[in-house]
């Protein structure tokens, strides 16, 4: 099973940093208003950022850096060089 930590530009164009197992389904949760409680009412979301891991750790561990040790402009840098391909 692959991990992933990802992030998501929500409508206000905040952005949102997680993980998960199935980044489509997480995708559509935070969509529905049936994921993080962050995300509810700031729909819909787009996913910007998306890095895979082989473990849960090292994903979790990628997810805290990016929340707790980037700034938003170091976010937008991922979310940029994520959609130049």
């Amino acid at each position: 099973m692959k991990h992933y930590c990802y992030i998501l530009r929500c409508s206000d164009n905040s952005l949102y940093t997680g993980y998960t197992t199935d980044p489509k389904r997480r995708l559509k949760e935070h969509n529905e208003g049936t994921g993080a409680k962050y995300t509810r009412g700031r729909g819909p979301c787009e996913l910007v950022h998306l890095e895979e891991y082989d473990t849960k750790e090292e994903a979790l561990k990628r997810e805290y850096f990016i929340k707790h040790h980037m700034n938003k402009e170091q976010k937008e840098k991922l979310a940029k060089k994520t959609s130049q391909g």
